[in-house]
């Protein structure tokens, strides 16, 4: 440890969402949802698509539905409200892989909750993926290319925490990326949704909607430390 990705790309997009349907998505981790806008009845999911390519881990492909979360321990007064964005985490709540060992690896060691799960990728004019789980589809995407953002902006080191919750416990893993050849666009993806009982949760959210903004980037250098079990 720290486990180190050298090269990946990655593309994203960003929905705002009720946040009382997210919290009830995610009850089961004991976090609590950062809640924002008129009432703090919003709260961000991030959906991405990441193409792992030189890794300790190999090369795999995965997806993620993210939940912007509160810290743990965080006060009322501090949870809610676009300032709390900033501090918040990532929870992992779908992370479908096509490879076994980085399963195995993301679920003993972080808590990921990995499943196999195949996946159609289509580069082109647009960037667009299939994922489908036990034969069953469970969503798709479109990026439409958005605008480069120079490096002074989009290329300092970030320091993150994702958290998980597998087998009764919940995680916190920190990490830290460098990304470039950044790209971001308001809306920018079509997002669209299978029979797989993922694609029902996503719906319970109210997807598919606009995106609030979609983004994309040539390379992701990143490292994972060690997960850190939360009391």
């Amino acid at each position: 440890m720290p486990v180190r990705v050298r090269t990946a790309h990655q593309h994203t997009a960003m929905f705002v969402v009720e946040a009382d349907a997210a919290q009830r998505m995610i009850d089961y981790s004991g976090l609590q949802v950062c809640r924002f806008g008129r009432g703090n009845r919003r709260a961000l999911v991030v959906l991405m698509l990441m193409r792992y390519e030189d890794t300790d881990l190999g090369q795999y492909y995965e997806y993620g539905t993210n939940v912007m979360v509160n810290p743990p321990g965080t006060s009322p007064f501090q949870a809610s409200g676009l300032k709390a964005l900033q501090s918040a985490g990532a929870f992992v709540h779908h992370l479908p892989v096509d490879q076994s060992f980085t399963l195995e690896a993301g679920r003993t060691i972080w808590g990921y909750p990995k499943v196999l799960a195949d996946f159609t990728v289509r580069n082109g004019r647009q960037f667009g993926f299939d994922v489908t789980i036990d034969g069953q589809h469970a969503v798709s995407m479109e990026f439409s290319p958005g605008l480069p953002i120079p490096a002074t902006f989009s290329g300092r080191r970030q320091v993150h925490s994702t958290y998980s919750h597998l087998d009764g416990v919940t995680r916190e893993t920190a990490g830290e990326m460098v990304l470039s050849g950044v790209r971001y666009r308001p809306g920018g993806v079509a997002l669209r949704l299978g029979e797989h009982p993922y694609a029902a949760e996503l719906s319970a959210l109210g997807l598919p909607k606009r995106a609030l903004v979609s983004s994309s980037a040539a390379n992701v250098d990143m490292t994972f430390a060690d997960a850190q079990e939360i009391v």
